[in-house]
């Protein structure tokens, strides 16, 4: 009478909290989008045309079709059939790196077996027969491809408890505690999504800022309507002349670059002796919906070069720049150029930086007019893009490892996640105003116009990128999904300096990320200056460790001259307040 009385708690239990989750869902992702509505309409017609394009070559289909029939076959005979002698080789095996499939029993019993490798071909032939159909266009090729992919991967049999033999155990040793755990997971993470589910990746509360993260010691020097100047407070004696001021990407928060004591690239650069400031943006909400693209190279970039002049006296600096902020302080350069201003910078750094919009990578899949207007129309109701929604989109780019690895994690195995500093920040989301991100889809991604002479203007000056002649060193990194390197390696080639092009392995963060102590990822520099970055790759050197000290190198090279450390607070430049300041602090 126990068990039973328990049974019918349990269910109990489960039908209102489903009933609490449809409610959930209903409310806060239920709400319309035009971007969906667009993706949905290009689909239909791609798929139309994929369609038409088949039945004109239907030899070829059933060619295809032959081929996957006897994969299917020869599967289920390596799967089902006796093996008498050693571990049964595959015929179909999980990509290098694919994490899905790892507990043995996707190899040992040969149900899962042949579930695993039926559900990879099955993928596989998908992308053949799309990348062998004749007579589509390129575009459309990838745009058929990517959403392909998501479909397959959304349906993988290790993301659901009946096909996956991990949480079918795990499911029958807890009673099936795991996925009333990860209702309740779902249920915080519907109460705080909108528009597209937020999947908690790490503890939303598990560090402070200034105490755990960005808490390098300083002191907020300057504030203005868009962004804090911090000053960090020297670590040596002596520091360089040139300082260092840094421009991080504004569609994240800037202690990328400033999280723990260990990884922090801020706090190695004042160990080598380096005056170092950072702009930290200011988290934009619907009432700064017109602030544009031009506010952000003038009253941001322009304006922290010329408060830095200010609290060090010096006229010139070496910046450097991260992503969109790496675009941001090329065009700003340009934009001194063009107005023949007193040239600011005396080198740039830029990491992982798109100049050359022509190979977005897999986000090329969104980039035409449809998907363009449709943004634009969804930013200019809201005033903003949200970050949530950005940061959510961006993952589903590597969907296997960013978004359905933890849908998997807390809500099928019930796991809270783990608390994690990178994860923590890549949840930290900020918005961007509706006019930036307008001008960044259509003037950068879709017209490519950054690259062209004189194709865009900065409060009505046309700008050159051919005119930034000042020492550059950039980096990019190789397994990059958001700035595809061979793509980077071209826009380097638009400016008129002398460029040191340095390729990091691993991706757009930990390959930036990479502190010399940690000893993990390695580089490949001097490769020979060439049009083709595949030449380029083949003819560079690798070396092991991180890329950190290279760049410290060439810095010094061109500036070696010290001075006595610059206080970053005194009587006379009291400053505002402690770092990390405000605006950092500010959620959405």
């Amino acid at each position: 009478m126990g068990t039973q009385a328990n049974i019918e708690q349990g269910l109990t239990a489960w039908w209102q909290y489903n009933q609490e989750l449809w409610q959930l869902a209903a409310t806060n992702l239920g709400k319309a989008h035009p971007l969906q509505q667009a993706l949905n309409e290009q689909n239909q017609a791609d798929f139309q045309s994929w369609l038409s394009a088949i039945n004109q070559q239907p030899d070829s289909f059933l060619k295809q079709q032959s081929e996957w029939w006897q994969t299917q076959f020869a599967i289920f005979q390596n799967s089902f059939m006796p093996h008498t002698t050693g571990e049964k080789a595959q015929v179909v095996s999980p990509e290098r790196g694919d994490k899905r499939f790892v507990d043995a029993d996707w190899q040992e019993n040969p149900w899962f077996n042949y579930l695993k490798q039926s559900y990879l071909w099955f993928g596989q032939s998908l992308q053949n027969t799309i990348e062998n159909t004749p007579g589509l266009d390129p575009k459309l090729k990838e745009r058929l491809a990517f959403f392909a992919r998501q479909s397959v991967n959304s349906m993988s049999p290790s993301n659901f408890v009946s096909t996956n033999p991990e949480l079918l155990r795990l499911t029958l040793e807890s009673n099936g505690q795991n996925l009333f755990d990860g209702l309740a997971l779902l249920k915080k993470d519907l109460a705080k999504s909108s528009e597209m589910l937020r999947i908690s990746m790490t503890n939303e509360n598990a560090y402070t800022l200034g105490e755990d993260l960005a808490c390098t010691p300083g002191r907020v020097v300057f504030q203005n309507h868009l962004f804090e100047l911090i000053q960090y407070h020297p670590c040596t004696e002596e520091v360089h002349k040139t300082p260092l001021l840094i421009v991080p990407p504004f569609v994240n928060k800037y202690y990328i670059l400033d999280l723990r004591t260990d990884n922090s690239l801020v706090k190695w650069a004042l160990k080598q002796g380096y005056s170092v400031l950072m702009i930290s943006w200011k988290n934009p909400d619907p009432s700064m919906a017109n602030i544009a693209f031009d506010d952000y190279v003038v009253d941001g970039v322009l304006c922290a070069l010329e408060q830095t002049e200010k609290q060090t006296g010096e006229t010139q600096v070496h910046a450097m720049g991260y992503c969109i902020g790496g675009t941001l302080l090329t065009t700003c350069m340009a934009y001194i150029a063009a107005k023949r201003m007193k040239q600011r910078v005396k080198s740039a750094t830029l990491l992982t930086t798109i100049l050359d919009f022509s190979q977005p990578g897999e986000i090329g899949a969104f980039i035409n007019e449809p998907t363009i207007s449709a943004l634009e129309q969804y930013n200019n109701q809201h005033g903003v893009m949200s970050g949530h929604l950005l940061g959510t989109s961006f993952s589903m780019l590597r969907e296997n490892s960013l978004y359905w690895n933890y849908f998997v994690n807390n809500y099928l195995k019930g796991k809270t996640p783990a608390d994690l500093d990178l994860l923590y920040w890549n949840s930290d989301s900020t918005n961007l105003t509706a006019a930036c991100h307008n001008f960044i889809l259509r003037e950068l991604y879709l017209n490519n116009g950054l690259i062209e002479d004189k194709a865009v203007s900065i409060r009505g000056t046309k700008i050159d990128l051919g005119k930034v002649k000042q020492p550059v060193y950039f980096l990019s990194t190789r397994d990059d999904h958001i700035a595809l390197w061979q793509g980077t390696y071209e826009g380097a080639k638009r400016l008129s300096s002398s460029v040191t092009f340095v390729l990091g392995e691993s991706g757009h963060i930990a390959g930036v990320i990479n502190p010399p102590d940690a000893n993990k990822y390695g580089f490949w520099f001097d490769g020979q200056d060439n049009d083709d970055p595949t030449q380029w790759f083949e003819s560079a050197q690798h070396q092991s460790g991180s890329w950190w000290p290279h760049w410290a190198q060439w810095l010094h090279q061109l500036a070696p001259e010290l001075v006595p450390a610059r206080a970053a607070q005194s009587d006379e430049q009291p400053g505002i307040y402690d770092a990390p300041g405000e605006y950092v602090k500010r959620v959405i």
